[in-house]
């Protein structure tokens, strides 16, 4: 069976096939990826109309990048799917209305995919694909995550951010700094040349006793912090300040959600007693996470699976891959009603 896959969430236009096999994991053929942050940067953040025609713009021809790639033809794609939800509802709007019109003009069933179980699976893409069961750190721009997977489908959720996320925590703090957009990676470049012991910044929610998240405390916290900072130092932006500076506040924000995420990950295993972490999304990618919870983890005895690096944002492979593996399973059924909808808000542990 080969799945096309088209995602278009956000500001990342990802298009890919998958090959999927009888009890092997499906494989990943070709992929190709359009980012809109060229485009966005003029703005400070994403512009969800201009989104919505970039994606219109990249779609096919990305689409036909990837079956020249992969050596096919769009006659041999078995199964179109698209991002169903969540996201920008404009930018869904077009990976679903190209997914089905492709459909119905090949007369090839559609599947609809959940955004963020396209994260959680993205790992089985990698050289160390996990193994069921495990504990999965969701950290996906505008969500984080604890979450416990069984199997394809069989998700339960431990615990969720009640504000911002880490992504945004990110993001956020790296706009108060006067960073371009996207913040976080910036962010995180900045921090290595710093002291994450610099300022005491705080660590929300970590000794709650439950495994939910809160960051918009610590945005807080840094923006009071880099406030101080200007006025001690009498200039008039923090950008003005000596870059030593600057690293500093960087690197302290950095350490603080990384602690965070790691100490409430370690709270997950041992609630659930699972041996095994999966972290996904976009800020899994940050080498300061990967390095502390690869050290905690091997100390403790627990395999940690990450999916490649160039596969951490969004992409067409991680849509295709989940759309590959319900089918697989039984769990779900590719459709030939080509009348769509999207859900711009739709919670993973509703699946």
């Amino acid at each position: 069976m080969l799945v096309l896959g088209i995602e278009s969430s956000c500001d990342e236009t990802g298009v890919a096939l998958v090959q999927s096999h009888d009890e092997m994991l499906p494989a990943l053929l070709s992929h190709a990826l359009h980012s809109q942050i060229d485009m966005h940067q003029a703005f400070g953040g994403v512009v969800p109309e201009l989104a919505s025609r970039d994606h219109i713009r990249r779609v096919l021809p990305l689409a036909r990048e990837v079956l020249a790639s992969g050596g096919r033809s769009l006659q041999d794609v078995d199964v179109v799917a698209f991002t169903r939800g969540p996201g920008l509802a404009g930018a869904l709007l077009v990976g679903a209305g190209v997914a089905c019109a492709l459909g119905a003009a090949l007369g090839r069933p559609v599947l609809g995919v959940h955004h963020l179980e396209g994260h959680l699976l993205s790992p089985f893409l990698s050289a160390d694909p996990p193994e069921f069961p495990f504990v999965a750190l969701l950290v996906s721009g505008g969500h984080t995550q604890l979450m416990r997977v069984d199997g394809v489908g069989r998700y339960e959720l431990l615990g969720e951010t009640i504000d911002d996320a880490a992504g945004e925590a990110f993001d956020k703090s790296a706009k108060l700094m006067g960073l371009a957009y996207p913040g976080g990676p910036l962010l995180a470049r900045l921090a290595q040349a710093g002291d994450p012991k610099a300022y005491a910044l705080p660590r929300p929610l970590m000794h709650s006793g439950n495994l939910d998240f809160s960051f918009a405390g610590l945005k807080t916290a840094v923006l009071v912090q880099s406030q101080r900072m200007v006025a001690a130092a009498g200039v008039g932006r923090f950008q003005d300040l000596p870059l030593p500076q600057q690293a500093d506040l960087a690197a302290s924000t950095q350490a603080a959600i990384v602690e965070v995420l790691l100490k409430k990950s370690v709270a997950a295993l041992k609630q659930t007693g699972l041996m095994r972490l999966v972290v996904a999304g976009g800020v899994g990618a940050n080498q300061q996470l990967r390095l502390q919870l690869n050290a905690e983890c091997e100390r403790r005895g627990v395999r940690v699976h990450y999916p490649e690096l160039h596969l951490c944002t969004d992409n067409g492979a991680m849509i295709a891959m989940a759309a590959a593996m319900r089918l697989q399973s039984g769990l779900q059924e590719a459709t030939r009603d080509y009348a769509f909808d999207v859900k711009p808000r739709w919670p993973l542990h509703a699946l």
